[in-house]
């Protein structure tokens, strides 16, 4: 054991350091944010989720040590047992999953001790078995016959997840696919086919919203229409209040409102830690502020240089694994890089876009700061992959 120790932490010792202490960094914001969005200036009382980041954060750790000390490619053996049992836990989750605030997206084990969300883990296997494939020699790529398998194998797990409902975790397979497919070689012209489609489906969503009105339709007829394009009503009216707030100010439009107060609010410097008004008196609900509206307590609370720094610290975890990509020879772990990078950067950008009103409101959280077991140990593992591809790659390498 002790010599399993010492061989594990000097393959860890060759590590990226830059990107661990980047990681670190906001790893302590998260729970110190956390911390602020649970606490109560009236009771003085702070609720204990912060309790449990930290656990979530410790075994977040273990899993991003553990993946960066494994070979990589030990991944490509197992991929298909991985991604199937993903899929096994998203039908599980339709079946026997637990209902909250409408969606049912969680199992529950041992009463209510333990949840996971299995469409966090979805992600991550689909990008693993995605890579493994677009990564092997003997997959041609440029086939239009391999382009629709991708494709299928991306739209199982999301269709899976939508059923839930969650478009905003099923969104996130999209750009992953077709970053992974780009890289790997796939022509641009079906690439960039495939972009056009998706514009041409949001197109046709929001035609069917609201064309209808905007000709004179009777209200029994536009609901018709609008139920064509496959989006719930709780979907259709955070639409519809992104691009109307007055709509429904005091429902689906309420979470909006406060988090674009929450961060203008608070300036260039902020009104300092545990001081933000829009969350200690509850405007911005403490049922979301830890977790999808961490970065709108963070602006509050630490203003426009506070949000700036932490948009740094993500920048940096974004462009070392564009590097780390790059800088391997290896197929499968330039795949690997890719896919986390863009999962990352996806959940980064649709976050904080949706807390300044930039982006409809949707159940996407930011890595590392918000509150979450699953989402934090599936992020952890994911950037512990990417530093096993920085161990192992080597420009001088030939892999086949």
């Amino acid at each position: 054991m002790r010599d399993k120790l010492i061989a594990g932490w000097a393959l860890f010792r060759k590590s990226n350091w830059l990107l661990t202490a980047v990681v670190a960094a906001l790893l302590l914001l998260g729970v110190l944010f956390v911390y602020s969005a649970c606490y109560i200036s009236e009771e003085h009382e702070v609720k204990p989720l912060y309790l449990k980041q930290l656990l979530w954060v410790a075994m977040g750790a273990f899993c991003y040590v553990s993946f960066a000390i494994m070979d990589f490619h030990q991944l490509k053996k197992y991929m298909w047992g991985i991604y199937v049992g993903s899929l096994a836990l998203l039908v599980m989750v339709l079946l026997f999953g637990q209902t909250i605030y409408g969606a049912r997206r969680w199992l529950l084990f041992f009463g209510n001790l333990i949840s996971i969300q299995p469409s966090e883990f979805a992600k991550l296997s689909t990008i693993v078995l995605l890579a493994g494939r677009l990564g092997d020699p003997g997959v041609q790529v440029h086939r239009p016959a391999e382009i629709v398998r991708t494709l299928l194998l991306m739209a199982l797990p999301a269709g899976l997840i939508m059923m839930q409902p969650d478009l905003g975790t099923a969104m996130v397979f999209v750009p992953a696919s077709l970053v992974l497919m780009f890289v790997a070689g796939v022509p641009f012209r079906y690439v960039g086919g495939l972009v056009g489609a998706g514009v041409c489906m949001v197109a046709f969503v929001l035609t069917t919203m609201y064309l209808p009105a905007k000709l004179g339709a009777g209200e029994p007829l536009q609901e018709r229409i609008a139920s064509m394009s496959g989006l719930t009503d709780y979907q259709r009216g955070r639409i519809e209040v992104f691009f109307n707030p007055a709509k429904d100010p005091l429902g689906a439009g309420w979470n909006k409102r406060q988090s674009e107060i929450a961060v203008g609010s608070g300036g260039l410097r902020g009104k300092g830690y545990l001081r933000g008004i829009q969350n200690i008196l509850g405007f911005l609900p403490r049922s979301v502020a830890p977790t999808d509206f961490i970065y709108s307590v963070i602006a509050e609370e630490t203003g426009f240089m506070g949000s700036v720094v932490v948009l740094l610290l993500f920048s940096s975890v974004i462009t070392l694994g564009m590097l780390i990509a790059l800088r391997t020879l290896d197929p499968f772990g330039r795949l690997l890089c890719a896919g986390v990078t863009v999962m990352f950067f996806f959940h980064v950008f649709i976050n904080v876009a949706m807390t300044v009103g930039l982006m409809p409101i949707t159940g996407i959280p930011l890595p590392l700061l918000s509150y979450g077991g699953s989402f934090m140990i599936v992020m952890m593992s994911s950037l512990g992959i990417m530093q096993s591809v920085y161990i192992r790659c080597d420009r001088r390498a030939s892999y086949q």
